[in-house]
């Protein structure tokens, strides 16, 4: 299965993982979804999340959420 990544634009944390191209299940309230990318299926998938429970969510749900964590900010070197 091809798996594309989406970035929410109303929740700029906010990613998913759909089943097609277009993100057409994916949630509108956090919309516009943006695609920011695609994994085929000899591809893992980034942020260590297995390719078995996303696909899992998305036959059942259309669609997977995730949070991506803030970036820590680097001390200030003095």
């Amino acid at each position: 299965m091809r798996i594309f990544i989406f970035k929410s634009q109303g929740k700029g944390e906010l990613r998913a993982f759909a089943g097609d191209p277009g993100g057409q299940q994916l949630p509108t309230k956090f919309g516009p979804w943006y695609a920011v990318g695609v994994v085929t299926p000899e591809k893992a998938l980034p942020y260590k999340i297995g390719r078995d429970v996303i696909e899992a969510a998305i036959n059942s749900q259309g669609f997977q959420l995730f949070r991506m964590k803030p970036k820590k900010a680097k001390a200030a070197a003095g």
